[in-house]
């Protein structure tokens, strides 16, 4: 049924028999659109969708499907998105989902780097222009499963991609491989609220095994700590609540790299500028201003590895 004739004017019948009768938004889940279907479904004066979740810039480590990896590459990860944030009246980001592996896992790095690159993909995501949407763990790091084999996975499509591969003859290690790296399990194992058994989640059988590093990386260990991920995404809430270009302000693309992401957002003169190194490199960058808030403790210029800064500009005395 995608992007079948009369889906606007179901989408348009719904909105106005159902939707208009409620106080609500409706977001559309709409893999394999582009930027010109994305607009019939969401431009204000169609009156179909609020907004959709698009799903290109999930694609862009990846060959052709989703299973068959290729390294992740910053600058063409931020092309997508810088794409999709001038091509909608509103977005709805996200880096997450349960269909999709943890963040910090897939773009960042989640072992020496783990924290930082945490708080470089929250700095992004609570940046852009249009809603973001924060998946259970993300505001954590959880990363993706520690699992060892098949038989740990509960995934229907895991189990059934596996017995393709086998069938056509991809050796074990490469199976597992592509399973580890891509499977919707990564995201779905249970929430890690304490180091206490079964992670707190339950004092019964989970559905799903629970990563062993729930003992370190868990929801008790940084609800009160604000220098922690959580704390880090309380302080990011805040700063957008607080300027209303975070919130509203244009967007445009300055730097676009293979291990750089920088970015302006303007609103009524007040200018604020965003940061990225994805990358265990130090980067020299040349703008000026007040630090609103940085992954690290201070900036003096140069990106260290995964730091993101958000800057504001001198207002333009001209």
């Amino acid at each position: 049924y995608i992007s079948q004739e009369g889906n606007h004017d179901i989408l348009r019948t719904l909105r106005r028999e159902v939707l208009d009768h409620y106080d609500c938004f409706v977001v559309g889940e709409t893999v394999f659109v582009t930027p010109k279907m994305g607009r019939e479904l969401c431009d204000t004066d169609r009156r179909e969708l609020d907004m959709i979740f698009s799903f290109e810039h999930m694609e862009t480590d990846q060959h052709m499907v989703k299973w068959f990896k290729r390294q992740f590459h910053p600058g063409r990860f931020a092309s997508v998105i810088s794409k999709w944030q001038k091509a909608l009246c509103w977005p709805a980001n996200y880096l997450e989902n349960h269909d999709q592996p943890r963040s910090v896992s897939r773009f960042g790095d989640d072992g020496e780097y783990w924290d930082k690159s945490a708080k470089l993909l929250a700095t992004l995501l609570l940046t852009l222009r249009g809603t973001p949407y924060i998946y259970q763990g993300e505001e954590i790091g959880m990363t993706n499963f520690d699992f060892t084999g098949m038989d740990q996975l509960q995934d229907v499509e895991s189990h059934n991609v596996y017995r393709l591969m086998k069938k056509l003859g991809f050796p074990k290690g490469l199976r597992w491989k592509l399973i580890r790296l891509t499977s919707r399990d990564n995201a779905r194992t249970p929430m890690q609220w304490d180091d206490t058994e079964n992670a707190g989640f339950t004092t019964g059988e989970p559905w799903l095994g629970i990563n062993h590093n729930y003992t370190r990386i868990n929801m008790s260990a940084q609800e009160n700590d604000p220098g922690s991920i959580r704390g880090y995404y309380k302080k990011l809430i805040a700063l957008r609540a607080g300027h209303d270009v975070l919130r509203h302000g244009d967007f445009t693309p300055l730097v676009i790299e293979k291990r750089l992401f920088e970015f302006r957002r303007t609103l009524d003169g007040e200018s604020v500028i965003v940061l990225l190194n994805f990358s265990r490199n130090h980067h020299r960058v040349h703008y000026a201003g007040e630090v609103l808030l940085s992954n690290y403790e201070d900036f003096d210029g140069v990106l260290k590895p995964y730091q993101s800064v958000i800057l504001k500009e001198p207002l333009n005395k001209s």
